[in-house]
Protein backbone atom coordinates (compact mmCIF):
# COMPACT_ATOMS: atom_id res chain seq x y z
CA UNK A 1 0.00 0.00 0.00
CA UNK A 2 1.59 3.23 -1.18
CA UNK A 3 0.81 6.37 0.77
CA UNK A 4 -0.38 9.40 -1.17
CA UNK A 5 1.92 12.38 -1.15
CA UNK A 6 0.61 14.67 1.64
CA UNK A 7 0.41 17.65 -0.69
CA UNK A 8 -1.63 15.69 -3.22
CA UNK A 9 -3.77 14.29 -0.42
CA UNK A 10 -4.61 17.79 0.82
CA UNK A 11 -5.34 18.98 -2.72
CA UNK A 12 -7.60 16.00 -3.42
CA UNK A 13 -9.62 16.50 -0.23
CA UNK A 14 -10.01 20.23 -0.92
CA UNK A 15 -11.17 19.54 -4.48
CA UNK A 16 -13.70 16.98 -3.24
CA UNK A 17 -15.03 19.48 -0.70
CA UNK A 18 -15.55 22.03 -3.47
CA UNK A 19 -17.37 19.49 -5.66
CA UNK A 20 -19.65 18.37 -2.83
CA UNK A 21 -20.57 21.92 -1.81
CA UNK A 22 -21.25 23.00 -5.38
CA UNK A 23 -23.85 20.23 -5.56
CA UNK A 24 -25.26 21.13 -2.13
CA UNK A 25 -25.77 24.77 -3.14
CA UNK A 26 -28.09 23.58 -5.90
CA UNK A 27 -30.22 21.62 -3.41
CA UNK A 28 -31.18 23.77 -0.38
CA UNK A 29 -33.32 20.97 1.10
CA UNK A 30 -30.35 18.61 1.22
CA UNK A 31 -28.20 21.37 2.67
CA UNK A 32 -30.74 21.88 5.46
CA UNK A 33 -30.81 18.14 6.17
CA UNK A 34 -27.04 18.12 6.27
CA UNK A 35 -27.10 20.80 8.96
CA UNK A 36 -29.06 18.44 11.20
CA UNK A 37 -25.99 16.17 11.25
CA UNK A 38 -23.77 18.94 12.57
CA UNK A 39 -21.49 17.67 15.33
CA UNK A 40 -20.98 14.24 13.77
CA UNK A 41 -17.56 13.31 12.39
CA UNK A 42 -17.43 10.68 9.65
CA UNK A 43 -14.18 8.92 8.83
CA UNK A 44 -13.91 7.28 5.40
CA UNK A 45 -10.71 5.36 4.86
CA UNK A 46 -9.88 3.70 1.57
CA UNK A 47 -7.01 1.26 2.00
CA UNK A 48 -6.17 0.68 -1.66
CA UNK A 49 -5.61 3.12 -3.27
CA UNK A 50 -5.02 4.89 0.00
CA UNK A 51 -7.15 7.91 0.83
CA UNK A 52 -8.41 9.17 4.17
CA UNK A 53 -11.25 11.68 4.47
CA UNK A 54 -13.06 13.12 7.48
CA UNK A 55 -16.49 14.59 6.73
CA UNK A 56 -17.81 17.29 9.08
CA UNK A 57 -21.37 18.45 8.30
CA UNK A 58 -22.01 22.11 9.12
CA UNK A 59 -25.07 24.33 8.92
CA UNK A 60 -24.17 25.75 5.50
CA UNK A 61 -21.65 23.33 4.00
CA UNK A 62 -19.91 19.98 4.18
CA UNK A 63 -16.37 20.33 5.43
CA UNK A 64 -13.80 17.73 4.37
CA UNK A 65 -10.46 17.22 6.07
CA UNK A 66 -7.56 14.88 5.51
CA UNK A 67 -6.68 14.67 9.21
CA UNK A 68 -8.64 14.76 12.45
CA UNK A 69 -7.37 14.31 16.02
CA UNK A 70 -10.68 14.27 17.90
CA UNK A 71 -13.42 11.72 18.44
CA UNK A 72 -15.15 10.17 15.45
CA UNK A 73 -18.84 9.23 15.20
CA UNK A 74 -18.45 6.57 12.53
CA UNK A 75 -15.55 5.00 10.68
CA UNK A 76 -15.90 2.91 7.55
CA UNK A 77 -12.85 1.39 5.92
CA UNK A 78 -12.00 -0.95 3.08
CA UNK A 79 -10.46 -1.08 -0.38
CA UNK A 80 -11.89 0.75 -3.38
CA UNK A 81 -13.29 -2.52 -4.69
CA UNK A 82 -14.99 -3.19 -1.34
CA UNK A 83 -16.80 0.15 -1.57
CA UNK A 84 -17.69 -0.44 -5.22
CA UNK A 85 -19.13 -3.85 -4.33
CA UNK A 86 -21.45 -2.10 -1.89
CA UNK A 87 -23.02 -0.05 -4.69
CA UNK A 88 -23.30 -3.03 -7.03
CA UNK A 89 -24.77 -5.39 -4.44
CA UNK A 90 -28.44 -6.35 -4.74
CA UNK A 91 -28.50 -6.43 -0.93
CA UNK A 92 -26.33 -3.59 0.46
CA UNK A 93 -26.93 -4.79 4.01
CA UNK A 94 -25.46 -8.21 3.30
CA UNK A 95 -22.53 -6.59 1.49
CA UNK A 96 -21.81 -4.35 4.47
CA UNK A 97 -22.32 -6.99 7.15
CA UNK A 98 -20.77 -9.97 5.38
CA UNK A 99 -18.31 -8.20 3.09
CA UNK A 100 -14.84 -6.89 3.76
CA UNK A 101 -15.86 -3.35 4.68
CA UNK A 102 -15.35 -2.53 8.35
CA UNK A 103 -17.88 -0.27 10.06
CA UNK A 104 -17.03 1.09 13.52
CA UNK A 105 -19.20 3.41 15.60
CA UNK A 106 -22.76 4.65 15.13
CA UNK A 107 -24.15 3.55 11.78
CA UNK A 108 -27.36 5.65 11.91
CA UNK A 109 -25.76 9.09 11.27
CA UNK A 110 -23.66 7.63 8.44
CA UNK A 111 -26.80 6.24 6.82
CA UNK A 112 -28.46 9.66 7.13
CA UNK A 113 -25.44 11.26 5.44
CA UNK A 114 -25.60 8.64 2.71
CA UNK A 115 -29.27 9.42 2.07
CA UNK A 116 -28.48 13.11 1.67
CA UNK A 117 -25.50 12.68 -0.62
CA UNK A 118 -27.17 9.98 -2.72
CA UNK A 119 -29.69 12.59 -3.90
CA UNK A 120 -26.96 14.91 -5.19
CA UNK A 121 -25.14 14.87 -8.48
CA UNK A 122 -21.59 15.09 -7.14
CA UNK A 123 -18.68 14.70 -9.54
CA UNK A 124 -16.31 12.69 -7.38
CA UNK A 125 -14.10 11.63 -10.27
CA UNK A 126 -12.86 14.84 -11.87
CA UNK A 127 -11.26 16.27 -8.70
CA UNK A 128 -9.54 12.97 -7.91
CA UNK A 129 -8.30 12.34 -11.44
CA UNK A 130 -6.97 15.90 -11.67
CA UNK A 131 -4.96 15.54 -8.46
CA UNK A 132 -4.09 11.83 -8.23
CA UNK A 133 -4.06 10.65 -11.84
CA UNK A 134 -6.36 8.50 -13.95
CA UNK A 135 -5.97 5.10 -12.27
CA UNK A 136 -6.05 6.07 -8.60
CA UNK A 137 -8.55 8.85 -9.24
CA UNK A 138 -10.98 6.53 -11.00
CA UNK A 139 -10.70 3.82 -8.32
CA UNK A 140 -11.21 6.26 -5.47
CA UNK A 141 -14.15 7.89 -7.24
CA UNK A 142 -15.72 4.45 -7.54
CA UNK A 143 -15.21 3.98 -3.81
CA UNK A 144 -17.00 7.23 -2.96
CA UNK A 145 -19.81 6.51 -5.42
CA UNK A 146 -20.13 3.08 -3.85
CA UNK A 147 -20.50 4.58 -0.41
CA UNK A 148 -22.83 7.44 -1.34
CA UNK A 149 -24.91 6.26 -4.28
CA UNK A 150 -27.27 3.46 -3.38
CA UNK A 151 -30.29 5.57 -2.58
CA UNK A 152 -32.56 6.59 0.25
CA UNK A 153 -34.78 3.51 0.02
CA UNK A 154 -31.81 1.19 0.39
CA UNK A 155 -30.54 3.35 3.25
CA UNK A 156 -33.81 2.93 5.14
CA UNK A 157 -33.67 -0.82 4.64
CA UNK A 158 -30.04 -0.90 5.71
CA UNK A 159 -30.74 1.04 8.90
CA UNK A 160 -33.49 -1.40 9.86
CA UNK A 161 -31.50 -4.50 9.01
CA UNK A 162 -28.36 -3.25 10.70
CA UNK A 163 -30.34 -2.71 13.90
CA UNK A 164 -31.71 -6.24 13.62
CA UNK A 165 -28.23 -7.60 13.01
CA UNK A 166 -26.79 -5.80 16.02
CA UNK A 167 -29.59 -7.00 18.31
CA UNK A 168 -30.32 -10.48 17.00
CA UNK A 169 -27.21 -11.78 15.25
CA UNK A 170 -24.20 -9.97 16.60
CA UNK A 171 -25.77 -9.89 20.09
CA UNK A 172 -24.00 -6.62 20.72
CA UNK A 173 -27.01 -5.12 22.46
CA UNK A 174 -30.22 -6.52 23.97
CA UNK A 175 -33.51 -6.13 22.14
CA UNK A 176 -36.29 -4.00 23.65
CA UNK A 177 -38.23 -7.15 24.54
CA UNK A 178 -35.21 -8.61 26.30
CA UNK A 179 -34.77 -5.39 28.30
CA UNK A 180 -38.46 -5.39 29.26
CA UNK A 181 -38.25 -9.07 30.28
CA UNK A 182 -35.16 -8.36 32.35
CA UNK A 183 -36.79 -5.52 34.25
CA UNK A 184 -39.92 -7.63 34.72
CA UNK A 185 -37.84 -10.38 36.29
CA UNK A 186 -36.05 -7.80 38.41
CA UNK A 187 -39.35 -6.38 39.71
CA UNK A 188 -40.57 -9.89 40.51
CA UNK A 189 -37.34 -10.62 42.37
CA UNK A 190 -37.69 -7.39 44.38
CA UNK A 191 -41.24 -8.36 45.34
CA UNK A 192 -40.04 -11.76 46.50
CA UNK A 193 -37.29 -10.14 48.57
CA UNK A 194 -39.83 -7.75 50.14
CA UNK A 195 -42.11 -10.66 51.07
CA UNK A 196 -39.20 -12.61 52.51
CA UNK A 197 -38.10 -9.63 54.62
CA UNK A 198 -41.67 -9.17 55.90
CA UNK A 199 -41.87 -12.84 56.90
CA UNK A 200 -38.46 -12.62 58.56
CA UNK A 201 -39.53 -9.61 60.62
CA UNK A 202 -42.70 -11.43 61.65
CA UNK A 203 -40.73 -14.50 62.78
CA UNK A 204 -38.27 -12.28 64.67
CA UNK A 205 -41.19 -10.61 66.45
CA UNK A 206 -42.66 -13.99 67.40
CA UNK A 207 -39.30 -15.20 68.75
CA UNK A 208 -38.91 -12.01 70.81
CA UNK A 209 -42.43 -12.37 72.21
CA UNK A 210 -41.78 -15.95 73.36
CA UNK A 211 -38.49 -14.99 75.00
CA UNK A 212 -40.32 -12.30 76.99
Amino acid sequence: MTAINPTLHTAAVAALETAANQALKLDPASLQQLGELRGNIFHVRCLSPELEIFLLPEADKLKLMGYWDGDVTTTIRGTASDFADLAAASDPTAALINGDLELVGDSAPLIELQKILSNLDIDWEAPLVDTLGDVAGHQLAQALRGLFSWGAQASSSLARQLEEFIHEEARLAPSRREVEDFYGDLRQLNQQVDRFQARLKKLQAQVTAREN
